[in-house]
């Protein structure tokens, strides 16, 4: 068959893999100049390796991408370092990355809260029926379950941020699968994700998939020759099949032909974007060396999270520099999605002194900021019932995006399973 894959991120590349070993004439369309979509990378001319637009790591557990990355022979440039998260409590912080650092943390208090708190983690580790959860909140569920005082200090901050007004409407089934499926080792790629993502696309080329950088398309269509039509900016192409790889909303305007039962499920999806501003300092912010820091809305800082990526890979990969992403999950419409990048340090920096407070902002060598509109699904109650189909009702055209991996969150490694899977539906 002749296909066209729109979006050179993991899900379409995954699926021009197992299409190509297959024998099919692939040809990808990314309207970007690089393949990796949301977790596509850039490099300054000072470092040696690529740092993440949006910041992407992967869990130990993450199979589907740690498979394909072991078919494409990369597998002996996936590190594992080993990163410190920590959690705020009374203006100190505290390691939460494992289940006894979780049980010290005084934020639970004493007695019966930390017992609640390790047989919630216990069962939902354990468990695997989650569509039983998917019919209630994870807000009533972990006040009745964890207790509200567990839940509040330690849940609660956690879905108001990423899902802000969204959050009490969120499903346990989501939060099961995060708990479920992910672990305290994190990896990543020497070079940074940038470099696996073009690493990934020349394999491609490879095998003769053809990938056009720089090709946006305009629409899609089944045509009178009972074929799909994809129209970019160099004109019309053919095809047998089509999979479109972007967010819904993106699918429903290239496609408006669709039926109007599967438009509306498409309308219907929630979800949040993203705003990410990246520091590269003279100096590092955390003295400790900690990686990831949990920032509850609550205790007002502007932005969800904290990540010193040179505390996680050496600042040796970077001219010695430290790089610090501080970035949130907003509603569209935020006043962040209309400031520049040194607007947004000059609002951040006080919340980096408060971190470290020597910090001053001439330890600022330079900034950038990266913004998406579609960055987070929002499941709903039931939500299994709400997810389009990745066939399409027309003929030979499907659609694959993370709005679609749930109950399992978004992320590179699902990304890599629905793209895997849409390739199968297409094949068959």
């Amino acid at each position: 068959m002749k296909i066209a894959i729109i979006g050179a991120g993991y899900a379409g590349m995954s699926a021009a893999w197992d299409l190509a070993k297959a024998g099919h004439n692939v040809t990808i369309y990314e309207s970007e100049d690089s393949a990796g979509g949301l977790a596509r990378g850039f490099k300054d001319e000072k470092w040696d390796w690529s740092v993440d637009r949006f910041y992407h790591h992967w869990f130990a557990s993450d199979n589907h991408m740690l498979g394909i990355i072991e078919e494409l022979g990369l597998r002996d440039k996936v590190l594992f370092p080993r990163p410190y998260t920590v959690l705020l409590h009374n203006e100190k912080w505290y390691p939460f990355d494992s289940i006894k650092e979780a049980l010290l943390f005084p934020g639970l208090g004493w007695g019966v809260n930390k017992l609640r708190f390790g047989l919630v983690g216990v069962y939902l580790r354990l468990t695997k029926n989650w569509q039983s959860l998917e019919k209630i909140t994870a807000d009533a569920w972990m006040r009745k379950w964890a207790g509200s005082h567990v839940y509040e200090q330690m849940w609660e901050p956690l879905l108001i941020g990423k899902f802000g007004k969204h959050y009490k409407d969120v499903p346990m089934s989501w939060f099961w699968a995060r708990i479920h499926a992910r672990t305290t080792k994190l990896g990543t790629f020497v070079g940074g994700f940038q470099a696996f993502a073009d690493a990934f696309a020349e394999k491609l080329r490879e095998m003769g998939v053809e990938i056009k950088l720089n090709a946006k398309v305009t629409s899609i269509e089944r045509n009178q020759a009972e074929k799909v039509s994809v129209t970019g900016e160099d004109g019309e192409q053919e095809y047998d099949k089509v999979l479109v790889t972007t967010s819904p909303a993106g699918m429903s305007h290239l496609v408006p032909d669709l039926p109007e039962e599967y438009l509306g499920v498409l309308k219907n999806l929630k979800h949040m974007g993203a705003v990410v501003l990246v520091t590269a300092l003279k100096h590092p912010l955390s003295e400790e060396g900690y990686y990831w820091y949990s920032l509850p809305k609550g205790d007002d800082f502007p932005f969800l999270a904290l990540v010193e990526h040179t505390n996680y890979v050496s600042s040796e990969h970077f001219g010695n520099e430290h790089i610090v992403y501080a970035g949130d999950y907003l509603e569209a419409g935020h006043e962040y999605f209309e400031m520049s990048a040194e607007e947004l340090m000059d609002k951040f920096a006080d919340s980096f002194a408060r971190i470290n407070p020597k910090f001053t902002r001439d330890w600022v060598r330079k900034v950038w900021v990266f913004k998406a509109d579609y960055a987070q699904p929002v499941p709903q109650l039931n939500h299994s019932q709400n997810i389009p189909a990745i066939e399409t009702p027309l003929e030979g055209i499907y659609f694959a995006s993370m709005s679609q991996v749930y109950p399992w969150d978004r992320g590179t490694n699902f990304a890599v399973e629905i793209g895997r899977r849409a390739a199968r539906l297409m094949m068959n």
